[in-house]
């Protein structure tokens, strides 16, 4: 399964359970979804309604969302190539679900109609069904890119001024006749992931990049022998993803001063020794000093996830 798919799956997954919590969940945002489902699929005018997915289960969300708007059931058609499509048959039925999302047909270019995100709670929302309509996102292990294709520049633009509003910031290309507001760079996608709600693929590419980061750095001023610079790597990959974990979750202030004077530390240094680190300390400590402060650290960083998962519960 691509890196692609397993993020989709945990969208689905995510709405399911946020439908499930009965306390905070807000039907703003499940409209907010499904107009952005349905908003970016391959059609959506008064000639057509439909989209095309090799995921089954998106499939069937676009589908119910139909049947929920005309209370007609949306028959899905497999393709020998494995791929899903759901199309809305008849004029009647196509201007009912246009006019649902405050659409005429009539506009002269299709543009995002603003009275279908309530609250500023359902941008995240919304960009997660955008994101299951036409996003997708390349393995971070190879690089670093999510994009999100338009088929009308007006509705890229409109797109790309809602990120910006959610503090994120997209680039643009046209590419085969497609609109295209993208990300490059790893922390800006991880932030795009966490607002729609995939955190476990969050947490996942930001473990990848720890580990090439520190592999790079390590490979490029040490001269261990495989062994010892496979061990270093790992030690020093476990230590900064707790580290990242408590800054991206709690923030660094979290931290008491001599812990997150060693944190800060080895996110600079993560080349170094647990011997060197303790060097560079304003109050120099052993090594073993430091492999207790480590140690402090993750565990905290593990009652943080614990705690995480089960209110998740």
């Amino acid at each position: 399964m691509s890196f692609s798919s397993t993020v989709k799956n945990e969208l689905i997954e995510f709405e399911n359970s946020r439908k499930e919590d009965v306390i905070n969940f807000k039907d703003c945002c499940t409209h907010a979804q499904q107009y952005g489902l349905l908003l970016f699929c391959r059609g959506f005018s008064v000639s057509i309604i439909n989209m095309q997915t090799e995921n089954e289960n998106i499939a069937k969300m676009y589908a119910r969302t139909i049947e929920q708007i005309t209370g007609q059931v949306q028959p899905i058609k497999r393709s020998a190539a494995g791929k899903y499509s759901v199309n809305v048959q008849g004029e009647k039925r196509r201007r009912k679900v246009l006019e649902y999302f405050g659409h005429t047909g009539s506009e002269i270019t299709l543009r995002l109609n603003r009275a279908n995100l309530a609250d500023e709670c359902c941008y995240s929302a919304f960009l997660r069904g955008v994101f299951l309509a036409c996003g997708t996102i390349t393995s971070p292990s190879k690089d670093y890119h999510l994009e999100f294709v338009a088929t009308h520049l007006n509705l890229c633009k409109d797109l790309i001024k809602l990120i910006e509003e959610m503090e994120l910031n997209s680039k643009y290309v046209m590419r085969k006749g497609n609109h295209i507001a993208y990300f490059k760079d790893s922390e800006s996608i991880e932030d795009v992931l966490t607002h729609m709600g995939a955190i476990s693929s969050s947490l996942e590419l930001m473990e990848i990049k720890i580990y090439k980061d520190v592999r790079n750095k390590v490979n490029r001023k040490t001269n261990f022998e495989n062994a010892n610079l496979s061990k270093t790597v790992d030690a020093a990959v476990m230590q900064m993803r707790a580290i990242e974990l408590i800054k991206k979750e709690k923030g660094m202030s979290y931290l008491s001063d001599e812990l997150r004077e060693l944190a800060i530390l080895r996110l600079e240094n993560p080349e170094l020794s647990l011997r060197e680190l303790g060097q560079m300390l304003s109050v120099p400590l052993s090594r073993s000093g430091v492999n207790h402060r480590l140690k402090k650290i993750t565990q905290m960083a593990d009652d943080l996830k614990k705690s995480e998962h089960e209110k998740g519960e």
